[in-house]
């Protein structure tokens, strides 16, 4: 087993049940599955495992779930990984007993079936996010040529093959990420422009949030159903929470009571906020229970006819809270709805059956539609004594996203509370320089006594001096306390290490001494110089790097057919420089550069996002074989100098390294 899949998995025995593509299938199914119902219990499973054929097909949901009642007394316990390979197990042994098939407590039973039989998608899902994407791009210049897309097909997957309909769909979620000038938009792609066009979809879906770890451009280009069903959910998702957040909607400040809450509120994730939401609004009505999912706690649709009662009285029908069957009162919910004016998203099948995606859409959508909340500002006056962290919150999302981008067992929804017990640095930390975590003496979650918190953030802080990092005045208890800027200060330190071994490990010609920053500006300025570029980098705080130019003429040097100078502005008005700066982010990642950055970033002349744009487009072109280089006059060895490692910019935080 390698080092990742023994993080993953401790018990030696499941070990021995998996082969490590396997792992991470299921790896991915159950972070999937932790993301779409918050907190994953044992009574989540018997519905959210209808997703991997062999257990979904071959049993029934209630057959899951009275296998799981016979094996287990506490259905609200919290499952992690292995406790849910253990319940994978023993429900696939059962579904191998029913149809006769291969013999249980085999290792064989897995490794026949898993890695072929996992990859169903729901078509009730498919069809839901068809009929977005018809209603959302319907009016796109390019794409109305190709749309309605019809849900009975499998259209969705030819159409998504040139890349084009991804990119659109990514900026409908987070309009402005891809500059839609990068895109390669002919009516016949060949090969070449239809990768990059995967490329940058990938890397731009990093960008949002997105979990792309087993993901490739080729799973696009053959149309593998459940990764393009897969990713499309996930944008869509970003997409319907993109309004769940103080700035979007300060009247969510109805929810609390001071700014200490406030705060609180603004650290959870969408989902969370959402839930909470949903559970205020309830109180007004005669429904007592609290929602803490969309899964088996909305099955029976009780909680949506109050919803909707409360938010939309007009459109009510008394027969929705007086109907016994869980079927025809989901029906009632969705003609409720449709009389407010909501899509659907779900049919009333999909309710019953707990779909966690089409649930969560559903709701999404209604608050989007009308969320009940006040719109009196004096409600919302207290907003403005909270401190403004608008570099802080850039930082943030940027370590937040690249953390993300590694795979780490579980999805990091903000730094400054996810990585309190210390876990997910030290896994981190094992992805960045592995082997250097000692596993015996940390403690995985869930953690309840705060010493062992702790204990795993001494660690942390430990390995951090280990690498060399500055650490002064830090330590383990200012994780667990959630001091931002030295969390902060650590995160920029771990990436820029990250990056500069990247590229150490790749200069098999610097005889391993180390990289640092006067080389990457050197090599920046010697590839742009002699590929006959005038612009020039005098450091990574150049003022004059604000316009653009420079990095556009770098990514030329890289790649002479990236640039498209025709549209390429002089970078003189605030306007111009922003155009110019989402131009380069799309540019590099198309090119293969998976960085974090935004617009700001550049024309503001961030130093430390600046060094780390530089060093993940000299990490893709070294990357590349030497016969697909353009000449240079200057050989990529005689940029490493001799100096040591330069800790100058290493403050604060980093928006970017190449994909890890």
């Amino acid at each position: 087993m390698s080092g990742y899949v023994g993080i993953l998995v401790s018990d030696p025995w499941l070990q021995n049940q998996f082969t490590q593509v396997e792992l991470r299938s299921l790896k991915s199914h159950f972070m999937a599955m932790r993301r779409e119902s918050g907190k994953l219990t044992l009574n989540d499973l018997a519905s959210l495992m209808s997703r991997l054929k062999v257990v979904g097909e071959n049993l029934t949901e209630e057959e899951r779930a009275s296998c799981i009642q016979d094996l287990y007394k506490n259905l609200d316990e919290e499952v992690d990984f292995e406790f849910f390979l253990k319940v994978y197990l023993k429900l696939h042994a059962h579904a191998s007993a029913r149809t006769g098939s291969v013999a249980k407590n085999s290792s064989a039973f897995l490794k026949a079936a898993t890695t072929t039989l996992l990859h169903t998608i729901s078509e009730s899902e498919k069809a839901s996010y068809v009929a977005h994407i018809n209603n959302y791009l319907a009016e796109d210049k390019f794409l109305k040529q190709y749309l309605p897309i019809d849900p009975a097909t499998n259209d969705l997957f030819e159409i998504v093959k040139d890349g084009v309909l991804l990119c659109k769909l990514i900026n409908l979620a987070v309009p402005g990420t891809i500059d839609e000038r990068a895109i390669n938009t002919k009516r016949v792609l060949n090969p070449w422009e239809r990768n990059e066009n995967h490329t940058l979809c990938l890397n731009s879906a990093k960008a949002i949030g997105c979990t792309v770890v087993n993901i490739g451009t080729q799973d696009f280009i053959e149309g593998r159903r459940h990764l393009v069903v897969g990713l499309i959910s996930q944008i869509i998702k970003i997409q319907l929470l993109a309004d769940l957040n103080l700035k979007k909607t300060p009247q969510l400040v109805e929810l609390v009571q001071d700014s200490q809450e406030a705060e609180e509120l603004m650290s959870l994730p969408p989902e969370k906020i959402l839930l909470r939401w949903m559970n205020f609004q309830l109180k007004k009505s005669p429904f007592k229970k609290t929602v803490t999912n969309f899964s088996s706690d909305v099955k029976d649709a009780e909680a949506y006819a109050h919803l909707l009662n409360v938010l939309a009285p007009e459109c009510s029908n008394p027969s929705t809270l007086t109907v016994k069957e869980a079927l025809a009162r989901a029906k009632l919910v969705l003609e409720h709805a449709d009389r407010m004016g909501c899509k659907r998203y779900l049919t009333a099948k999909d309710i019953v059956e707990g779909s966690p995606n089409l649930n969560l859409a559903f709701v999404a959508h209604v608050f989007q539609h009308r969320n009940g909340l006040s719109t009196k500002t004096t409600q919302i006056s207290f907003l403005e004594t909270l401190p403004d962290d608008t570099q802080i919150s850039r930082e943030e999302r940027a370590f937040r996203l690249w953390m993300n981008s590694l795979g780490n067992s579980s999805y990091i929804d903000n730094v400054f509370e996810d990585l309190r017990n210390g876990w997910l640095l030290l896994e981190t930390l094992d992805k960045v320089s592995p082997g250097i975590v000692n596993w015996k003496i940390a403690n995985r979650p869930p953690i309840k006594l705060p010493f062992r918190k702790v204990e795993n953030c001494n660690q942390v802080v430990k390995i951090g001096k280990q690498l060399k990092f500055s650490l002064v005045n830090i330590a383990g208890n200012d994780i667990v306390q959630g001091n931002k800027k030295l969390i902060l200060a650590y995160l920029w330190q771990l990436m820029r290490y990250n990056i500069l071994q990247l590229l150490k490990n790749l200069r098999f010609h610097s005889h391993g001494k180390e990289i640092n920053d006067a080389d990457i500006l050197q090599w920046a300025n010697g590839r742009v110089s002699s590929s006959g570029g005038q612009a020039r980098m005098n450091s990574f705080k150049d003022k004059s790097l604000s316009d653009g130019i420079f990095f556009l003429e770098l990514l030329s040097a890289v790649q002479p057919r990236a640039v498209n100078w025709s549209l390429v502005t002089k970078g003189i008005t605030d306007e111009e420089k922003k155009m110019n700066a989402t131009y380069i982010i799309s540019i590099a990642r198309k090119l293969g550069c998976s960085i974090f950055l935004l617009p700001e970033d550049l024309t503001e002349v961030n130093q430390k996002m600046i060094l780390t744009l530089t060093a993940s487009i000299m990490y893709w072109h070294l990357k590349q074989p030497s016969e697909e280089k353009p000449a240079a006059g200057t050989s990529d060895s005689e940029t490493i100098s001799n100096s040591t490692l330069d800790d100058s910019a290493s403050e604060s935080s980093l928006e970017d390294t190449a994909n890890l």
